[in-house]
């Protein structure tokens, strides 16, 4: 598979794109990760595939955008706590990975994922580092208000916040309790504030 990079050509229309992630989530919930094609996405979306290979390398990429970012674009939490800040993280991330696309998707995005390492290289950078960049914030007003030091290890503590729900909802597959995210927001808490 051959990664290409965004943005070429002409600017894009943001309507068409996210006719694209629309269709692409509810492809995926339809009828699973391996019978979604780009074709079909397309059709749905009402676009040229060439519209969709303009922004996207492929499958994997558009589908990881579609049903993994959404967590992204709510609004930053200030709770006033860091505990409080990242359960609402927390919270966005069960959401996310609760959904009927998220389930269908895993397995394949994974498959994909362990075949092609310039598809990780893509996620890690072009999707990762806005939720990277979130949780810097949250860490930065933590800092102002003397709740943690300034050393922290922001690529340790975002990957346990999302594995631990990657793993229990995505792995495991249980069904998280409401208490769920501020459980895993305590664990995070007490092992990195300041003492």
């Amino acid at each position: 598979m051959t990664l290409t990079p965004a943005g070429r050509g002409r600017p894009r229309d943001e309507r068409s794109g996210a006719a694209i992630i629309r269709a692409a989530a509810e492809l995926v919930a339809e009828s699973g990760y391996a019978s979604t094609s780009i074709a079909s996405v397309a059709a749905r979306a009402g676009v040229g595939k060439d519209t969709i290979y303009r922004r996207w390398s492929g499958k994997p990429e558009l589908v990881y955008e579609a049903v993994f970012t959404t967590a992204d674009a709510a609004d930053l939490p200030d709770t006033g706590t860091l505990q409080g800040d990242l359960t609402a993280l927390v919270q966005s991330l069960v959401e996310e990975f609760s959904t009927p696309a998220a389930a269908a998707a895993l397995p394949g995005l994974l498959a994909d994922f362990a075949a092609t390492p310039e598809l990780r290289a893509t996620i890690r950078s072009r999707f990762l580092q806005p939720a990277k960049q979130r949780l810097v914030a949250v860490f930065d007003h933590a800092e102002r208000r003397g709740a943690t030091g300034a050393d922290l290890p922001i690529d340790l503590v975002l990957d346990t916040l999302a594995g631990a729900v990657f793993f229990h909802l995505g792995i495991i597959g249980e069904h998280p309790g409401p208490d769920l995210p501020q459980r895993i927001a305590a664990m995070i808490t007490k092992g990195i504030e300041a003492r």
